[in-house]
């Protein structure tokens, strides 16, 4: 018997594990000591290449101080898993931008940085829908 893919609810449990624990600024080798795990364990759970069981999520979630169940968020929704929010600020580059730019107050100046990553992004036609 093939190995299984993952199901979508534990992909997304898994990028929200990921997104939560770059909110409280921790590494996977944090967490994973927290736990009693190795970081190679949640980089599994966050890649949703292993399933996380009931227990072990509640642990996680007192880890990391939130609600167990925003784990679930976009879980069982309409929208494509690629276009989640959660999964978008899931990349630590992408955290920090969106950081950085909600610490700038001036509307014109938080336009123009709209504008130049826009830029940046059109002027880049290979990399456009590829990750």
């Amino acid at each position: 018997m093939g190995k299984k893919s993952p199901q979508q609810t534990d992909v997304v449990v898994g990028h929200n594990i990921r997104f939560w624990r770059l909110e409280r600024k921790m590494s996977q080798t944090d967490l994973a000591n927290l736990l009693g795990l190795t970081f190679q364990q949640i980089q599994k759970y966050e890649n949703g290449a292993n399933r996380v069981g009931a227990s072990r999520l509640m642990q996680i979630a007192e880890a990391l101080e939130v609600p167990i169940h925003a784990f679930f968020e976009g879980a069982g929704s309409e929208t494509p898993e690629t276009d989640s929010p959660i999964k978008f600020v899931g990349d630590q580059q992408a955290l920090r931008l969106v950081r950085a730019f909600a610490d700038i107050e001036d509307a014109a100046l938080r336009r123009s940085v709209v504008n130049l990553v826009e830029g940046i992004a059109e002027s880049c036609p290979e990399q456009n829908g590829s990750k």
